[in-house]
């Protein structure tokens, strides 16, 4: 099947790229600068995995959501809170609706490109705090797209039953170079090591047994999982 694959940079993503590029012919891969704190570091390592495959990057810059929408993920928003992914105070980096937002501009893109599928990186683990994560959100984002497109783009979730850490066990099958991925919501120069994204990354190499290559500017011990 013809796919384009959403690229963030980050860990799950790529893994998705690399797994879309060994089951599919990935005619596109493509990200979205929606002035998140962290857009300028994920992107390059976007890009650079994309290019090792030979494949077409696209990056497609939606300013409107930085400057009209309220998270603590964006440029301006509140800081980025430390602890566990699932901690309720990570529902402060939620981008409302941004999942449909970026499906429904890959469902025309795909359309567009020849594809028939849309690969997203979507895991079991994103539906706790993510509302435009869950069953019945992409369920019915799948059948949008697949009604709205003379192509009936399918929505593709290689990675929906598997967690972060299944994700990384993945994804050092398929040889991917986790250095050269980006998680940390700070958006710094390394990454924090504390805030949610980076407790999850640490924790998935932890519990899939691969070796994390990251450079952390902390790395006490992880926070427990709620409840």
């Amino acid at each position: 099947m013809k796919v384009i694959v959403l690229v963030s940079g980050g860990m799950d993503s790529v893994v998705a790229l690399h797994h879309a590029h060994a089951e599919h012919e990935v005619v596109a891969a493509v990200s979205f600068n929606y002035g998140s704190k962290h857009n300028h570091r994920e992107i390059p390592f976007a890009r650079w995995q994309v290019e090792q495959l030979g494949l077409t990057h696209k990056v497609i810059a939606l300013p409107f959501i930085g400057e009209h929408f309220h998270s603590a993920l964006l440029g301006g928003g509140a800081p980025i809170p430390d602890g566990h992914y699932e901690e309720e105070n990570m529902k402060q980096t939620v981008v409302p609706f941004r999942n449909g937002i970026l499906l429904a501009i890959a469902a025309g893109l795909a359309e567009s490109a020849g594809a028939q599928g849309i690969v997203i990186a979507a895991h079991a683990g994103d539906h706790a705090i993510y509302p435009d994560c869950r069953e019945d959100f992409m369920q019915a984002m799948a059948a949008a797209a697949k009604l709205g497109t003379y192509a009936q783009i399918e929505l593709l979730r290689p990675f929906i039953v598997l967690t972060k850490a299944g994700i990384a066990a993945q994804g050092a099958r398929l040889g991917v170079d986790f250095a050269q991925t980006w998680s940390c919501y700070k958006g710094g120069e390394i990454h924090c090591g504390t805030c949610g994204t980076c407790v999850e990354r640490r924790e998935a190499f932890q519990l899939a047994g691969v070796p994390d290559p990251t450079v952390y500017q902390a790395v006490p011990a992880l926070p427990a999982r709620p409840g």
